[in-house]
């Protein structure tokens, strides 16, 4: 039996939410990939760029960086908030394994998404169509949380907490307020978790309120492959890369136990 294609939320009500409320998520990544933007090259290719919370920036600086993104809805909403600035940048909608960019790049990097929404082998084939974009010399990034560091996921890797699951829905923790008016309200559980395949599955409940009414709600589900520094190395290296490091939560210092984010930064090789 053909196994179902991965899963993603990032649709609808849920990229809405992203649009309006992610922006100042993680703040330290913005700087941390521009540095190498500036000093490995242009343009660059922003990979599952959602609704361009690092794109965004870099084109207010003046950087030439494209953006792709699984997600049509996040693509278009991006591509709103682009227009309002003034701002046209190139936008393609494509899953990375299926990446195809109208040019070549001198810097790739790959913020929070490496293992959404797939597989292992549509990871690997990731990787291949990644160093087929890079130019000669270019550079990638990639990070990605290390699975210890989810404390709320980490214990169902035992066999009497994976017993338990999926978890019970719950209402949303807290409803923000956007930009027009609406309230947006989100909360996830987990559904299941493989430890011998590496890979979970979360559940997400978006609903929309307005004027106290609630107007709309959704579930989408999201599949994770979870990742160990090791074998991303070796994943990275039989993609073709060389000289692979691999440094601590976007600080440009060597990786640690103590990292919950770590990135990868990987060059392809010179032409002969």
């Amino acid at each position: 039996m053909q196994a179902q294609d991965p899963q993603t939320w990032h649709y609808g009500l849920i990229a809405r939410w992203w649009a309006e409320f992610n922006d100042d998520f993680r703040p330290h990544e913005i700087p941390y990939f521009r540095t190498f933007i500036e000093q490995d090259g242009q343009p660059a290719l922003d990979v599952a760029c959602g609704t361009g919370r690092l794109l965004l920036p870099y084109l207010r600086a003046g950087l030439d960086v494209d953006g792709c993104d699984v997600s049509a809805d996040m693509i278009a909403l991006c591509r709103e908030k682009a227009e309002r600035e003034g701002l046209s940048p190139t936008l393609f909608a494509q899953p990375m394994h299926e990446l195809d960019p109208p040019r070549r790049y001198r810097t790739i990097y790959v913020c929070g998404a490496f293992g959404l929404g797939s597989d292992r082998p549509r990871d690997v084939e990731a990787l291949n169509r990644l160093h087929e974009c890079l130019e000669p010399g270019g550079t990638l990034l990639l990070d990605i949380e290390v699975p210890y560091a989810d404390t709320d996921q980490w214990p169902y890797w035992l066999k009497e907490q994976r017993a338990t699951l999926p978890e019970a829905a719950r209402p949303a923790r807290e409803r923000r307020r956007a930009s027009d008016g609406a309230e947006y309200g989100l909360s996830s559980r987990l559904v299941e978790l493989d430890p011998l395949n590496q890979h979970v599955t979360l559940e997400m409940h978006a609903e929309l309120w307005r004027d106290g009414t609630l107007q709309a709600e959704e579930d989408h589900l999201l599949n994770i492959g979870l990742y160990f520094r090791n074998e991303l190395l070796l994943m990275l290296e039989r993609a073709g890369f060389a000289d692979v490091v691999v440094q601590g939560d976007h600080n440009h210092a060597e990786a640690t136990s103590e990292d919950d984010f770590i990135v990868f930064v990987a060059r392809k090789r010179q032409t002969s």
